[in-house]
C-alpha cells in the first residue's frame, strides 16, 4: 500500500500490473475500502494489459477520516434539501471525483479508464461528465443516475445500512453478525453467500480502520449529489453499466436509468446478481469492462 497527497487529504493505494500499460482505477461503494476489489479481481483485470489502481476514497481504510466531524444529523440533512438550504456537511461527491484526479495527476497517469461501483459508480459518472479529458472510458455498476422518481430500497434494507453495528473491539460476534445479515440481504440469488470469505473481509477491514460515521457523511454526499442525468448526458466517452437483477439497494430500473442518461451507454444486466460482485462473475465483468476500454 501507498499514500499520496492530494487536495489536502491522503488517499492510500496500490496497483497491479506494468505501471506503462494504459491504467483503470477502481472506485470504492459508500463507506467500503479498496479491498472490496479483490486481489484476484485486480490482478486478472491486469493481466489483460492494463495497470489496475485501486484505492481507498477519503473517510474510508487508509484515506483521510473525517471522524472529529459531527455525527449525520439525517433529520436535518433532509430537512435542509426539502428546504433547499446546503447542508453542513465536510465533503460532496464532487470532491471525491477531485480526489480521482488528483490520484491520477500524482501517479503521473494523463487518461484512465474509471470503474466504480455502487457510490463508486457515481463517482466515477461524475469524473467522466467533469474531466472528460481525462477518461478514456466509463464502467458504472450496480449504481444509479440519481433520477429521483426511481423506485427507492425498501425502508427494511435502508434502515440495515443506515443502522450502525456493535463496536467490533467491543462485540466483535455482534459486529460480525450484524454485517453478515446486511451482505446477505444484499446479495443475489444466483451464487453461493460465501460466509468464511466475507468474514475474512470484515476483519480486514476492521484491522484497516473502523469509522461507523463514515457512512453517515458519504450518504450525505450521495443525497446532496441530485439527479445527474444532466451531467451524463454530456458524456462522451465509451460507457457501460453493468446491474444485477437482484440488487435490492439499486433496483434494475437505476441502471437501466444511468445507461438510457449516457450517449451510447452499452447496459449489461446480469441474473442472480445483487448488490455484490461474487467472484463467479469476475471473468464476465472483466471481459465487459475490457470490451468498453477498446472502444476508446
Amino acid at each position: 500500500m501507498n499514500i499520496i497527497q492530494t487536495n489536502n487529504i491522503e488517499l492510500a493505494y496500490d496497483s497491479f500490473g506494468n505501471e506503462n500499460d494504459e491504467a483503470i482505477i477502481l472506485i470504492a461503494g459508500l463507506g467500503t475500502q479498496m479491498i472490496r476489489w479483490t486481489v484476484p479481481f485486480c490482478e486478472q483485470l491486469a493481466a489483460r494489459g492494463f495497470r489496475v489502481v485501486r484505492f481507498d476514497n477519503r473517510d474510508t481504510g487508509c484515506s483521510t477520516h473525517y471522524s472529529h466531524y459531527p455525527a449525520m444529523d439525517f433529520s436535518a440533512l433532509a430537512a435542509a434539501l426539502m428546504s433547499g438550504q446546503r447542508p453542513d456537511m465536510p465533503y460532496t461527491l464532487d470532491d471525491m471525483a477531485g480526489d480521482v484526479i488528483g490520484l491520477l495527476d500524482a501517479l503521473g497517469i494523463d487518461k484512465a479508464h474509471v470503474v466504480g461501483r455502487s457510490m463508486g459508480g457515481m463517482i466515477a459518472q461524475l469524473v467522466a461528465s467533469k474531466y472528460p479529458e481525462r477518461v478514456l472510458s466509463l464502467t458504472s455498476i450496480m449504481s444509479t443516475s440519481g433520477n429521483p422518481s426511481l423506485s427507492q430500497a425498501s425502508p427494511e434494507v435502508m434502515g440495515m445500512m443506515t443502522t450502525p453495528g456493535p463496536n467490533p473491539f467491543e462485540n466483535e460476534a455482534g459486529f460480525v453478525a450484524h454485517s453478515m445479515a446486511f451482505a446477505k440481504r444484499i446479495a443475489g440469488t444466483g451464487y453461493p453467500f460465501e460466509e468464511a470469505a466475507y468474514r475474512a473481509l470484515i476483519a480486514e477491514e476492521v484491522r484497516r480502520a473502523y469509522d461507523p460515521g463514515s457512512v453517515g457523511r458519504q450518504i450525505a454526499a450521495i443525497a446532496v449529489s441530485g439527479d445527474r442525468r444532466p451531467l451524463l448526458a454530456a458524456i462522451q466517452v465509451p460507457a457501460l453499466v453493468i446491474h444485477g437483477m437482484d440488487d435490492p439497494l439499486f433496483v434494475p430500473a437505476c441502471g437501466e436509468d444511468t445507461a438510457s442518461s449516457i450517449p451510447g451507454a452499452k447496459l449489461m444486466l446480469v441474473e442472480g446478481m445483487g448488490h455484490d460482485l461474487p467472484h463467479q462473475l469476475y471473468q464476465q465483468i472483466i471481459d465487459a469492462i475490457e470490451r468498453a476500454a477498446h472502444r476508446s
